[in-house]
């Protein structure tokens, strides 16, 4: 089981949430709907917070995870599902790749005391923003590109 803490819920799957939704909105090329996305948002975070109580294997609560962020994405955000399916995957791939090398820089730097840190929710929480945050700038970029792209098009 991977429960989170209440801090944890607020502090990394609340934003995380955000992200991810918003990740839905600029890897589909959709222009977003503030009051969906609020909604979707809110609800994938209250559903990562219960598929991490339960009791499955490492790793099936990413396929949830990533299944249920379709659905939001398909049935709330108004986006195609093969789209939703491609956001989805492409999104979390790159939290993924993040969090990997995020995890290594930690093992290499703290080595027989990390398993420590990430026991305590709060070290867990601060050791944990700069994969969040280079998901975030990651998806950020893409989507200036995309619309640097597109005004440039208009342009013409």
């Amino acid at each position: 089981m991977l429960k989170l803490t209440s801090l944890e819920f607020i502090a990394r799957t609340i934003p995380e949430s955000f992200i991810y939704i918003f990740a839905g909105y600029v890897f589909s090329d959709r222009k977003l709907n503030v009051n969906r996305y609020l909604i979707a948002s809110l609800l994938l975070a209250v559903s990562t917070f219960i598929i991490r109580m339960l009791p499955i294997n490492y790793g099936v609560h990413t396929i949830l995870f990533i299944i249920i962020q379709t659905t939001i994405l398909a049935s709330i955000n108004k986006i195609d599902v093969i789209q939703s399916v491609k956001s989805a995957i492409i999104a979390v791939i790159f939290l993924l790749i993040f969090e990997g090398i995020n995890m290594l820089i930690l093992n290499l730097t703290f080595k027989d005391e990390l398993e420590s840190i990430m026991l305590n929710p709060i070290s867990k929480i601060i050791y944990g923003f700069p994969s969040l945050g280079g998901f975030a700038i990651i998806v950020l970029c893409y989507y200036y590109l995309r619309k640097k792209a597109k005004y440039k098009y208009d342009e013409n």
